[in-house]
């Protein structure tokens, strides 16, 4: 007597899901993907998981743990570096000790990779420079416990990732840095051969550890995910997570790097950096009553004092809400100019941190920027909010 054909499909209708569960969970998508396709594959007879099962290979599919041009550096960390035609360069000497953290002594490896004046931008300098930061990494490598560095064509990355999960970071870099050169044409650029630096730390008490290497003494500590530093070793810090969560990190800190040649106003290079974000990894829009609120917040928070503050970049690094305030009117105050792509390139590339920009502005634009910043908060303009370098403290800023 043959089976009921009631049994078959029942037996099918649950085979599926399970067969397509269990590729799901082998995948290398994020967990947060696996978990709703997984719902997905149970939800919907057949269709389910064949769609389900589509996201696999195309979000999915993992990088090999040892795959071509990446390397994972185990090597001990070289007490000092040699190459033809300089003396030896004592690694061990030219370190100093930050908060903890083995910081190399950046003056003195720039000194040595291009000896007597020697053009910084020669190949054999570049390789010099290349040496000293992998030499640099593999000892931070070492003072961190549990890290592992891996360097692929593009970028090096330092973190307790397992070596797939680090390889699709790296990847990730290489991706967005392609995306942004593409969406920041003529202002974006990454130099030829330098590779992107990425430091994902295991806690948030070793991050501010870390950068606060790079803050003055008594300056403020604004809350952050992630810092670009440009001092004397270009390369960004993170606190590890999850690729998802990292994905606008790891774009707003690589268009700081690829901005770092014009040497732009905070407020600018902010809110460059803040709208490219948006456009080159994937984030959740707010809803339109959060720009409501945060405009209310706006007109109760801004006035002339701290709108001097905004045009010297100090404003980014307050320790209240005029920290994401700043970042939020950067944003908008670059949406508006951003519509006319080549008047605003000829902006950026003439934009100077002297004067937040204010000459470049008149130049370039024919606008006051003290009116720009009343047209994004839909106010009329304010008395005293242009930039006025004559009212600004000269206070360094780490950045």
């Amino acid at each position: 007597m043959s089976a009921d054909p009631i049994f078959w499909m029942a037996a099918v209708a649950l085979a599926l899901p399970v067969w397509a569960t269990a590729r799901i969970l082998r995948s290398g998508l994020p967990k947060h993907r696996k978990v709703t396709c997984v719902i997905g594959a149970w939800i919907m007879p057949v269709i389910g998981p064949l769609a389900m099962l589509i996201e696999v290979p195309r979000r999915g599919r993992g990088a090999p743990e040892i795959a071509p041009g990446a390397n994972t550096i185990a090597a001990p960390p070289p007490e000092s570096l040699e190459l033809p035609g300089r003396e030896p360069f004592s690694i061990r000497a030219h370190l100093m000790d930050g908060n903890g953290f083995p910081i190399l002594d950046w003056q003195a490896l720039d000194a040595w990779a291009t000896p007597d004046g020697a053009d910084a931008d020669a190949p054999t300098a570049q390789a010099a420079l290349r040496t000293g930061r992998r030499a640099w990494l593999s000892h931070l490598r070492d003072a961190l416990a549990g890290t592992h560095l891996l360097e692929t064509n593009d970028a090096w990355v330092l973190s307790s990732y397992e070596p797939e999960l680090a390889r699709s970071v790296a990847d990730y870099v290489s991706v967005a840095r392609g995306r942004i050169t593409r969406l920041l044409d003529g202002i974006a650029r990454f130099p030829a051969g330098e590779k992107t630096i990425c430091i994902a730390l295991d806690t948030e008490q070793h991050y501010y550890h870390y950068v606060a290497n790079y803050y003055p003494e008594d300056g403020e500590f604004s809350v952050s995910g992630g810092m670009y530093i440009n001092a004397g070793c270009p390369h960004f810090v993170t606190v590890k997570d999850e690729l998802w969560r990292l994905e606008p990190v790891i774009a707003h800190e690589l268009t700081h790097s690829a901005l770092a040649h014009l040497g732009l106003p905070l407020w600018l290079d902010e809110g460059i950096a803040v709208t490219t974000e948006d456009h080159v990894a994937s984030k959740y829009t707010r809803p339109h009553r959060h720009h409501l609120e945060m405009l209310e917040k706006h007109l109760n928070f801004w006035n002339t004092e701290r709108m001097q503050e905004f045009w010297t970049g100090q404003s980014f690094h307050r320790a209240d809400e005029g920290n994401a305030l700043s970042y939020d009117l950067a944003r908008h105050m670059v949406g508006l100019l951003g519509r006319e792509w080549r008047s605003f390139t000829a902006f950026a590339t003439q934009a100077r941190r002297g004067d937040g920009g204010a000459a470049a502005a008149r130049a370039a634009l024919g606008l006051d920027l003290g009116e720009l910043a009343a047209a994004a908060l839909r106010v009329t303009p304010q008395t005293g909010w242009s930039p006025d370098p004559s009212l600004w403290k000269k206070t360094p800023l780490a950045r």
